[in-house]
């Protein structure tokens, strides 16, 4: 099952923890999150489905290319880093 890692930032506004969860994508790995942490819904994404601008999640070290339907597959052993985009100068 794919392994869900949150930054500590992340923990700080909110009490989440890493998660093992089913599914094949990363749509379907976030919905298994939020079951159990529905609050992380509306921080990770906008009320359209797609993932808020800053927000970035990698999958094995590879950023999500599909941030609207979040259809980029996810493998058995696979881990999602869930993180803050930063930005500035």
């Amino acid at each position: 099952m794919p392994r869900v890692a949150f930054t500590p930032h992340l923990r700080r506004h909110l009490a989440v923890e890493d998660v093992t969860v089913e599914g094949s994508t990363v749509r379907a790995v976030l919905e298994a999150v939020f079951v159990e942490q529905p609050r992380l819904r509306s921080y990770v994404l906008e009320d359209s489905g797609a993932l808020r601008q800053h927000m970035v999640i990698f999958v094995d070290g590879e950023q999500v290319a599909d941030r609207a339907s979040l259809a980029d597959p996810v493998g058995d052993g696979s881990t999602l880093h869930v993180l803050q985009a930063l930005s500035g100068g």
